[in-house]
C-alpha cells in the first residue's frame, strides 16, 4: 500500500481521483491548496504526490519544487494547459509525468503504478561503473558526470542508465520506452523525445564543451563517448 498526496481544487475531480486510487489499494490524502499541502508534507511521509498545476494560493510548480527539497517523491501534474513549454517546465522542475484534464482515471492509476515501481529502491549490487566520463552508483541510482552529480528525474535517470548499458548502441524511441516506462501504452515518442531535451540539457550544464547524446533522426538515441 502507497501513501499518495493529491492536491487538487476542484472537488469533483479530487473525490473521483481519490475513490480510483483507494480502489487501487493506495492511501490518499487530499489537500485544496498549497497551504494544506505544506502542512501535510510536514505531518507526514508521501511514496508520490499528484499536483494540479493551476492552485488557488500558489501555483503547482512552485509546490512541486518545495516538495522535492522536503522528499525525492514521484511527481505526477494534471493541468487543463497541454503546451509543450508548460509540459518541459514541469520536467525541468523535477516532474515524473504529467496528465492534462480531462483525462482517464484507469490512465491515472497505470501511470501512478509505473511512478512507483520507478521510484523503489534498485536492488542490484553497490558498484560504482565508469562508462567515459560518467560514473554510475547504480544501486543508488546516481550518476556523476565529468566529476559533477546529476540532478536527474526518475525518468531522465531511466533514460541516462539505459543508454549507458549499451555505449555506442543506438536504441529506439520503443526500446527506451520499454527500458524506462516498462509498459510502452504508458508513454509516446513525444514524451520520450522531451525527456532526452531536459537530460541533453542538464548534461551540457555540466560540460558545456561536451555533447554525448545523439539523436539518430527516424530512428532513437545514443550515448557517444569519444
Amino acid at each position: 500500500m502507497s501513501a499518495i498526496l493529491l492536491v487538487e481544487d476542484e472537488i469533483a475531480i479530487a473525490e473521483t481521483v481519490v475513490y480510483a486510487l483507494q480502489a487501487d489499494g493506495h492511501t490518499v490524502r487530499h489537500c485544496l491548496d498549497g497551504q494544506q499541502a505544506r502542512a501535510a508534507i510536514r505531518d507526514a511521509a508521501f511514496d508520490l504526490a499528484i499536483l494540479d498545476v493551476g492552485l488557488p494560493d500558489v501555483s503547482g510548480f512552485a509546490l512541486c519544487g518545495e516538495l522535492r527539497r522536503a522528499a525525492p517523491v514521484p511527481v505526477i501534474f494534471l493541468t487543463a494547459q497541454a503546451a509543450e513549454a508548460e509540459r518541459v517546465l514541469g520536467f525541468d522542475l523535477g516532474a515524473d509525468d504529467y496528465i492534462a484534464k480531462p483525462f482517464s482515471l484507469r490512465e491515472l492509476v497505470a501511470r501512478v503504478r509505473v511512478a512507483l515501481r520507478r521510484g523503489a529502491p534498485a536492488e542490484q549490487d553497490g558498484e560504482t561503473r565508469r562508462v567515459g566520463a560518467f560514473e554510475h552508483d547504480v544501486a543508488g541510482r546516481r550518476i556523476r558526470y565529468h566529476g559533477q552529480a546529476l540532478d536527474l528525474t526518475r525518468y531522465e535517470y531511466g533514460l541516462l542508465a539505459a543508454l549507458l548499458a549499451r555505449p555506442g548502441a543506438v536504441l529506439s524511441r520503443m526500446q527506451l520506452m520499454e527500458r524506462v516506462w516498462e509498459n510502452a501504452s504508458d508513454s509516446s515518442d513525444r514524451t520520450v523525445d522531451t525527456h532526452v531535451k531536459t537530460l541533453r540539457a542538464k548534461l551540457r550544464a555540466a560540460a558545456p564543451a561536451c555533447d554525448p547524446l545523439r539523436t539518430h533522426r527516424g530512428i532513437g538515441y545514443a550515448l557517444d563517448l569519444d
